[in-house]
């Protein structure tokens, strides 16, 4: 059974910096495709970060800031945050894809396996 779960959430004051990681089990990440989304109350979940074939992608909203990474020796991605705005508190949740996708990386329809969440609170 193929799980990911997230950890590393936390309460920060704007311009601090938190750090997520996602360990996946139940099988290897390797040649998977990885993501991290978020969603705030009322919004939709949207993409913030992927590890899609050998690039990294990154929303605008967080490029420059969010640094994405994954350690396959240890089935686990992490998302470096620094520079925190409160406009990033949301629920941050890591996913990966399962098979060839035509979907682009920041689409929710492009992952098939998805984790529980992990709050992320920015005060200002």
């Amino acid at each position: 059974q193929v799980q990911l779960v997230e950890s590393g959430g936390g309460s920060v004051q704007a311009g601090g910096s938190l750090t997520l990681s996602c360990v996946a089990s139940g099988y290897s990440s390797r040649g998977y495709n990885m993501g991290w989304f978020r969603q705030a109350p009322g919004k939709e979940r949207e993409g913030v970060a992927a590890i899609w074939d050998v690039s990294t992608e990154y929303a605008t909203s967080v490029k420059g800031r969010f640094t994405i990474s994954r350690d396959s020796a240890k089935n686990t991605m992490y998302l470096q945050m620094n520079s925190l705005k409160p406009e990033d508190t949301a629920m941050y949740y890591c996913a990966a894809t399962r098979g060839p996708v035509s979907a682009p990386w920041w689409s929710k329809t492009a992952y098939y396996y998805w984790g529980q969440g992990t709050q992320v609170t920015v005060s200002s």
